[in-house]
């Protein structure tokens, strides 16, 4: 009991650490800069060509890119000018052209004329009104601090980063804007303003002018204009709604949650032992009610034979005397079976000793059958799965998919196709995409009836040490038997080992089996 209570104030303690405002991960605005481009006009005299200006974009799709119709301007009005994409991260850069413009709400969106396999922001569905914030672009002020030349323009260099607070809607001129106080300059214009799990709240736009003295504020064009925008041309944006939380606190959560279950798992404990106790006590007492009955019964039972026995031996006796030999032998035959009788009966009385016997006897007997072969005597992991995700503890950035269906063999196969592995009883399939830069690691556990997605949004050169992992070794086939699936649960360790020690997201599904599938 001491123990319950312990774990009680251990998970109500833990709950009380966790903060009540969330912050997210500082890596989720790296994860979203990847997005993050350089939007360059360029000019050209003859084969040589040069910057004109530059501001910033970002990504919604791999090769469609939301910028400021102000940041193309000239390029609509020169169609002797170009524009170029000059991605974060990756060794060229691309052109693009002009899908559509919207200089009423300074909006424009970009196609590439080569594919780049950009990973697309999320915007976020329900932005807060306040709160920190995030300006990610190219702002001309540090190119020119650091000594960059106009030929860098055409370098992935990684944006910049600067943080304010979003200071609420404002409508500005003809659209609706976002005022905030992270401070872009020249050529941040088009770039994203983000909170703190990198989800899209604006395009950042202009600034206030504040000749020094007062304090500065920005612009962004919001989200009320950009998502139609988007949808008005085709573009169907990634959204996430989700309450942004980092990832500390996800784990923090999952502790809290993981003591609760092992109070209450106590608490069942317990009140089990309880009742059996109870149930022992009553049994006990009943059989020993019924043995002493048996006892009692016995006895009488063996006194009266004895009596009998006693009566026919004297009846025996007398017709000895009279020389009745008949009655003699029936009365003699009387007692000899009285007195064995009684014998028997006192020597099959129960004894005290039996009632711990009787007493364990009757709790098997009340336990349930689990030799049987039906669905509840024998549970079977193996069958399809229906996983739904369970939002409260899981974290995404992007737009997850809510349900899942999962036909899983014994061995490890994943809908007759997907193999997994097994390492340290665990079943894990890592997979790296060629064409997306992130490593997804799918864990299960169909004893628990819980799978589990966890994505890490990487950069190139991590993204690069993780394919050339994958590249070691070959996944077995499904039916490949278990040893194979113990060697690929080894060969994937080399590329968890590179990971960071955190995702990015994490989702959780609760799996129900079948009924009808389970074996």
């Amino acid at each position: 009991m001491v123990r319950f209570f312990i774990l009680i104030a251990c998970a109500l303690f833990t709950s009380l650490l966790l903060p009540s405002p969330a912050v997210a991960d500082p890596a989720d605005i790296d994860a979203a800069s990847r997005g993050v481009v350089r939007v360059v006009i360029i000019g050209n005299d003859g084969p040589e060509i040069f910057p004109i200006s530059h501001g910033t974009g970002f990504a919604v799709d791999q090769e469609r890119i939301v910028t400021n119709a102000h940041v193309v301007a000239e390029a609509v009005r020169d169609d002797r000018l170009d524009i170029g994409i000059v991605p974060a991260d990756g060794d060229e850069a691309v052109y693009a052209r002009i899908v559509a413009i919207s200089p009423r709400n300074d909006l424009a969106l970009l196609a590439t004329t080569e594919p780049l396999g950009l990973p697309p922001m999320t915007i976020a569905g329900n932005p807060a009104q306040s709160g920190p914030v995030t300006a990610i672009g190219y702002p001309l002020n540090v190119d020119r601090a650091q000594g960059l030349s106009f030929s860098d323009m055409f370098r992935a260099q990684p944006p910049v980063t600067a943080t304010g607070f979003l200071s609420g809607r404002r409508p500005s001129r003809d659209f609706d804007t976002l005022l905030h106080t992270a401070p872009i300059a020249a050529g941040n214009s088009g770039g994203p303003l983000v909170d703190e799990c990198g989800r899209v709240l604006g395009v950042n736009s202009f600034g206030a002018e504040s000749e020094g003295s007062d304090a500065e504020f920005f612009f962004a064009v919001s989200t009320r204009e950009l998502l139609p925008f988007l949808r008005a041309n085709g573009v169907t944006p990634r959204i996430n709604s989700a309450e942004c939380r980092s990832m500390e606190d996800l784990n923090a959560q999952e502790r809290a949650r993981e003591l609760a279950e092992r109070a209450a798992e106590e608490e069942r404990t317990l009140a089990a032992a309880a009742a059996l106790e109870d149930r022992t006590a009553e049994l006990r007492r009943n059989v020993s009610y019924e043995v002493m009955d048996e006892r009692s019964n016995k006895l009488a039972f063996t006194f009266l034979l004895l009596l009998i026995g006693t009566g026919a031996g004297g009846l025996a006796a007398f017709a000895h005397h009279g020389q009745d030999y008949r009655m003699r032998s029936i009365g003699g035959a009387i007692a000899l079976v009285a007195v064995v009788g009684a014998a028997i009966a006192w020597l099959t009385r129960p004894a005290f000793s039996e009632i711990d016997e009787r007493v364990e006897q009757a709790l098997r007997d009340e336990m349930p059958d689990t030799s049987g072969s039906g669905p509840i005597a024998i549970a079977s992991s193996t069958g399809a799965y229906t996983c739904v995700l369970e939002a409260a503890r899981s974290r995404f950035v992007g737009d997850p998919t809510e349900d899942l269906n999962i036909d899983w063999s014994e061995d490890g196969c994943v809908n007759g196709r997907t193999q997994y592995g097994l390492d340290n009883g665990q079943w894990t399939r890592v997979f790296v995409p060629g064409s997306e830069a992130a490593v997804s690691v799918n864990s299960f556990d169909p004893d628990e009836g819980e799978f589990v997605m966890e994505r890490y949004l990487l950069s190139r050169a991590p993204m690069t040490t993780a394919r050339s992992a994958r590249a070691q070794y070959e996944a077995p086939s499904c039916g490949a038997g278990q040893d194979a699936a113990l060697q690929l649960g080894g060969s994937q360790n080399s590329i968890l080992s590179s990971l960071p020690d955190m995702p990015n997201e994490r989702l959780v599904y609760s799996c129900t089996l079948d009924t009808e599938s389970g074996e």
